[in-house]
């Protein structure tokens, strides 16, 4: 499933859209004293209140907000799992029975309870639908979709969202003329931060794939294990923090610790280069890197003395697999922050990449120094600072 795939079904989630249908929502509320379901409903989603409506599909929308490998993760179906989610998951998706469904989207949540603790109630939102995708794209020279054929995708999503008490608070009752301390017992369920969820069926090639599910994460590079492993039995992905760090190892393996910065600026441009041609060609798969890629990159930034056969052990090293594939965005700084930092006792000093070319760790009356070259004076709360000569 790619960035593109996923906007797609994002932009749909909003009401009266022609190109999606939502049939079933299934409630669950999950108490964290007794960690079990304190109460369930099940609604055909047209007779839900339009205003609820707005509020469901804004909350589907954020969950499928993010980048890929951050917050969504497309998994792998483990092949060995016992009582694998993947056929109940296939089985309440091609079920005309309403019961059948939410009786299988139960045994979901009874797996969300076991071996997990909840420090505040969790409301468990589901819903059964369907959207389409058109078989020709936009026409932009007249500005009209054409939809002459559509492919009609069937699909479960599944939404986990936190509450929290609302705020003891005074009002002043008009009629009453007195002021009044405002109780309020019942929790508000937070829509518009889900925890995590799902998408089932993932997709590939724009075909429905019902051997990946999408997983989200509302936190950033931190999908729920438990959740991943246990309750989807999908195999554990990468993110792209991790693939960040692995990519370090590697290139640390192989050139030692020290890089300076102008060579390290080259890395980065040169894997931006392959970012952006496969953009430019318009590949559907995101470009990724093997160890053959990592030593032209590395070549044609100026590291020596370099092999394909160094950069082959490296990876042996590191991963224990001489053919893996980093995933040339995650390995970006830009998707692991909005620029690299440079650490010091001192101060943190934040670049953006492609100006990493313009810092020097430097020598001066034999002490480390961090120089940085600019075209304009530097202006520090409202002062420009003096030039001096060293």
């Amino acid at each position: 499933m790619n960035k593109k795939e996923v906007a797609h079904i994002r932009k749909q989630f909003k009401l009266d859209h022609d190109l999606l249908n939502i049939y079933d929502i299934l409630n669950v509320y999950i108490t964290k004293e007794t960690n079990e379901v304190y109460h369930w409903e099940r609604h055909p989603f047209e007779l839900v209140d339009r205003e609820k409506q707005e509020l469901y599909m804004g909350n589907f929308k954020k969950l499928l907000t993010g980048e890929l490998d951050q917050k969504l993760f497309e998994l792998k179906f483990q092949e060995q799992a016992e009582e694998p989610a993947q056929v109940m998951l296939h089985q309440a998706l091609v079920t005309g029975d309403p019961d059948e469904w939410s009786d299988l989207m139960l045994l979901l949540v009874d797996r969300m309870l076991t071996d997990a603790k909840y420090e505040r109630d969790m409301v468990v939102t589901f819903v059964k639908g369907q959207y389409y995708l058109p078989t020709q794209a936009r026409n932009e020279a007249t500005e009209e979709s054409e939809k002459n054929e559509v492919f009609a995708h069937p699909f479960i999503l599944c939404s986990v969202n936190s509450t929290e008490k609302q705020k003891k608070t005074m009002l002043f009752d008009y009629v009453e003329r007195e002021f009044k301390y405002n109780v309020i017992v019942d929790p508000i369920i937070k829509l518009s931060t889900p925890e995590q969820g799902f998408l089932y069926p993932s997709v590939t090639d724009n075909y429905s794939d019902v051997n990946r599910v999408l997983y989200c994460t509302g936190k950033s590079n931190f999908p729920d294990p438990h959740f991943v492993e246990q309750v989807l039995n999908g195999d554990r992905s990468v993110t792209a923090l991790e693939e960040r760090a692995i990519f370090e190892d590697i290139v640390k393996e192989i050139t030692g610790e020290q890089m300076d910065a102008s060579t390290l600026a080259h890395v980065y441009e040169e894997i931006n280069r392959v970012i952006e041609v496969s953009e430019e060609s318009h590949e559907e798969e995101p470009p990724k890197l093997d160890y053959k890629d990592v030593e032209r990159v590395l070549t044609a930034s100026g590291v020596e003395d370099l092999t394909e056969e160094k950069v082959e052990r490296a990876f042996e090293t590191i991963v224990d697999n001489k053919n893996y594939e980093l995933k040339a965005n995650s390995v970006m700084p830009k998707y692991t922050s909005k620029s690299i930092k440079i650490d010091t006792k001192v101060a943190t000093i934040s670049v953006s990449p492609q100006d990493l070319k313009y810092v020097r760790q430097v020598n001066y009356q034999g002490k480390r120094c961090i120089m940085i070259e600019v075209d304009e004076d530097a202006v520090i709360e409202g002062f420009t600072l003096t030039t001096e000569t060293l």
